[in-house]
């Protein structure tokens, strides 16, 4: 069973959770928040973030131990998953030993499993390793917990082997499974994973796509053709091994991020024919009635997956000034971006770490805050990013590159929606937007309050009004 849904513990939610402690949710609030992702809402597998938040390293105990009557039903490890993203020892310095950590804890977690079912089922048998740029860095994994976690019960110590001891590591190995962040990762994504299976007897082999990393690094059109052109590739990949190959992709709820919503299900379904697993973050699990979001994943888990279209080299040339112009744009707006977006509420904990993907970053040789606060504070100026880099494009190029990102249309239209023309004001480079504008009805509320927050009137509260109208954070 390979998941249709990955819950996720991105904090672009507007709306706090019932069970949530505090606005900004901990350890115990996220352990209950798989649980009610599984449970109530449908989704068949919840991603466990090590890296850079503060998450409980003991959830398969507690999950086993408070919803014992669940679990017992929906087996975790055969129904239900549970997958850690780890730090990567290649870019988080700070954090590499945290992966020999979550390693460990996967025999760990094997052995409450096999005192709840009576049966060898692991409930942690794969992990996410995020900012993958090789396949050298896949294998360092996959070694590591093969040669190193395991094996090292065969050792003995002093007068026993370690196994005899304390017991039987299992698994005996876990997939690895490698998220591509920059584009030269994405567009890189099925050499590298090719390289990765050539050595090993694989059936099939999990690829995660980011969406919201690189919109921020290249812009939204930019990033999408990335994506796609990426799913195409791992498609012959596929075709060509035998392997059969299930990718992810990390959609959010603005269009920047994915336009991933209840609501905009079907257009994402359609953009992404050959995905097989997107992921469902806080936003689009707590910012929609309960009803919605459960009928939107029952509809998602019933579709199926089809083959993907290739892109062909003269969308990426028109991309090209569109790219120039996002960059020239964003360097103009980010001091505001840093200023707006100390204001933009946490909603999850996360621990201090810095690292050039990670929770401090650089793009287009400007500091700017992750993919959620930088939505968000544009969002909040009344720029949405989506509308960056958009005066580069003819209306010829436009429709050229909507052949190939089918629904940029739609989320030109929705992003307009919420474009401030007071903007152009501050921003003079912005002024070829007001004629786009002129086409798309306007949130009049929104302005109001972008207005106010483009006067310096920069609250909290006008950021949360804001995002609760467009439903998202960021």
């Amino acid at each position: 069973m390979i998941p249709r849904i990955m819950s996720t513990q991105h904090p672009d939610n507007v709306a706090i959770p019932f069970f949530a402690h505090d606005p900004e949710m901990g350890g115990e609030d996220e352990v209950v928040e798989a649980f009610y992702a599984f449970s109530v809402l449908g989704a068949d597998e919840q991603m466990w973030d090590f890296e850079g938040k503060e998450v409980d390293e003991f959830v398969v105990k507690k999950l086993f131990e408070r919803y014992g009557y669940f679990f017992k039903r929906k087996k975790l490890g055969k129904e239900l998953r549970l997958t850690p993203r780890v730090p990567n020892p290649s870019i988080e310095k700070a954090e590499a030993k945290l992966l020999l950590e979550t390693l460990e804890a996967i025999p760990r977690s094997a052995d409450y499993a096999r005192l709840f079912y009576g049966e060898e089922l692991p409930p942690i048998f794969e992990i996410i390793l995020p900012m993958t740029t090789s396949s050298a860095e896949i294998n360092r994994v996959y070694h590591l917990y093969k040669r190193y976690i395991v094996w090292k019960q065969y050792k003995r110590v002093y007068d026993i082997k370690l196994y005899e001891w304390i017991g039987r590591f299992y698994p005996e190995e876990i997939n690895v499974i490698p998220l591509f962040e920059t584009r030269e990762a994405i567009l890189g994504a099925a050499e590298i994973v090719g390289e990765y299976i050539a050595d090993k007897e694989l059936e099939s082999q999990r690829v995660f796509l980011a969406r919201s990393d690189p919109a921020m690094n290249y812009g939204l059109i930019s990033a999408v053709l990335y994506d796609k052109l990426a799913l195409y590739e791992l498609q012959l990949l596929s075709e060509r091994t035998g392997v059969e190959i299930y990718p992810i992709i990390g959609v959010g709820g603005a269009p920047f991020r994915g336009h991933f919503t209840p609501e905009n299900a079907d257009a994402v379904l359609r953009e992404y024919p050959s995905v097989q697993t997107f992921t469902i973050q806080s936003s689009f699990k707590y910012d929609r009635p309960a009803k919605e979001v459960i009928r939107a994943i029952e509809h998602i888990k019933g579709s199926k997956r089809s083959e993907t279209e290739p892109v062909p080299d003269e969308v990426f040339e028109v991309l090209e000034p569109y790219t120039e112009r996002y960059s020239m744009e964003l360097k103009a707006l980010a001091p505001l971006i840093r200023e707006v977006a100390k204001y933009v509420p946490s909603r999850r904990k996360r621990k201090l770490h810095i690292g050039l993907f990670g929770y401090s970053r650089e793009v287009n040789g400007s500091s700017l805050p992750r993919a959620i606060k930088f939505t968000a504070a544009l969002y909040s100026l009344g720029v949405p990013p989506e509308l960056l880099g958009l005066s580069a494009l003819s209306d010829k190029s436009l429709e050229l590159l909507s052949d190939h990102y089918i629904g940029l249309y739609d989320d030109m239209e929705f992003a307009f929606r919420y474009f401030n023309p007071k903007a152009v004001e501050r921003f003079p480079f912005l002024k070829p937007l007001l004629d786009m504008a002129r086409e798309y009805e306007r949130d009049e509320r929104h302005g109001e309050i972008t207005t106010r927050i483009l006067q310096g009137e920069i609250e909290e509260s006008l950021i949360v009004e804001a995002a609760g109208i467009r439903g998202f954070l960021g």
